[in-house]
């Protein structure tokens, strides 16, 4: 399996970095005026958006993952109180004094 993955980061890092020979054209960037951004490269302004769009959905999924949490601990209490009720209503054993082995 390490193998595997070997591979697989050497064809990702093969492919980032003739993508980044390929695309090594200037781009200026602004918005309206306000906001003025002396030119980058075209390569890393795909690589910086690639790695924005990653950090907002690992924080999408760490929330996600709190309220699945809180979801699991409120269920967990509920089947609880239930297996109390449920053996609330059992009577207790009987114990015989003849058939304790001594």
């Amino acid at each position: 399996m390490r193998i595997i993955y070997l591979i697989f980061v050497i064809v990702l890092a093969l492919f980032i970095v003739t993508f980044s020979q390929q695309n090594l054209t200037l781009v200026r960037l602004q918005y309206y005026g306000l906001f003025k951004i002396p030119p980058v490269p075209v390569y890393l302004l795909i690589f910086i958006s690639v790695l924005f769009g990653v950090i907002i959905t690992g924080f999408w999924g760490i929330v996600e993952r709190f309220r699945l949490n809180r979801t699991i601990k409120r269920l967990n209490k509920v089947v609880r109180d239930l297996r109390r009720e449920m053996h609330a209503d059992e009577n207790p054993p009987v114990i015989d004094e003849q058939q304790t082995p001594k």
